[in-house]
């Protein structure tokens, strides 16, 4: 699963990293942490010539949902894509096929499962640098209103040695594109098989973690801060590789 991110990036970074510009208007504000049932609005690279930034909201809405409940109830169930079933799954099949987009994030967070309960960790590049999640989005059209809301979900596969170790119970991880395959992602005109065959789980040096504060589980307290993503000590080295 991937359900929480740190997207602390500023328009500028975003923009020098993928070549391309944000929209004269944009709503997104960078924050230490985004989770999935907040349901945020964040960029994502997406198709075009040249490619664009726009603004989805987590949680796929496939095209041919009917109605507002509908639409309510699938979304909640779309925050992410499993690798193995996204050309076969109606939820998510039209999109991988058309509408493969880019999340850029700084890290992500998971929990690991101990004796102790559960351990929150952040993962993130050594050099600080974006990280590429593979997405789907897709475009719905409210039927009561035309309203159109444009929505996504991060891929997830199996997981590396590092992610294994953390996301002890899933071992699931998110589908992170390399810089070579991120415009090979989002190019319409690649066959289902080269799509999918850039979605294996990273190389392990590509991503360190370290353990967090309990923070980052806390409803009640401001988590966008760099508190979050601190080192914290549970009586452990609290890293790992």
């Amino acid at each position: 699963m991937c359900f929480t991110v740190n997207v602390n990036l500023v328009k500028e970074e975003i923009e020098e990293r993928y070549g391309i510009s944000f929209p004269g208007k944009y709503r997104y504000e960078p924050s230490y942490y985004y989770h999935a049932f907040g349901l945020p609005e964040l960029p994502a690279i997406c198709p075009g010539n040249p490619a664009e930034i726009r603004f989805l909201k987590w949680g796929l809405i496939p095209s041919w949902v009917k109605t507002d409940a509908d639409a309510e109830e699938i979304r909640l169930k779309t925050f992410n894509a499993r690798v193995e079933s996204i050309e076969s799954k109606p939820s998510f099949s039209s999109s991988f096929r058309t509408k493969r987009c880019i999340i850029p994030v700084r890290g992500f967070y998971e929990w690991q499962h101990t004796g102790r309960g559960r351990i929150p960790w952040y993962i993130y590049s050594p050099d600080d640098e974006i990280i590429s999640l593979a997405g789907l989005f897709s475009e719905w059209i409210q039927t009561t209103t035309g309203e159109v809301f444009n929505t996504f979900t991060i891929i997830t596969t199996g997981a590396n040695k590092i992610m294994a170790e953390i996301h002890n119970s899933k071992k699931r991880m998110p589908a992170i594109l390399s810089r070579e395959d991120e415009m090979k992602w989002i190019d319409i005109t690649l066959s289902s098989e080269g799509a999918i065959n850039l979605l294996k789980p990273s190389p392990e040096e590509m991503l360190k973690a370290h353990t967090i504060s309990p923070l980052v589980n806390n409803r009640n307290a401001n988590r966008n801060t760099p508190e979050v993503i601190k080192p914290f000590n549970y009586n452990s080295s609290g890293t790992l590789f």
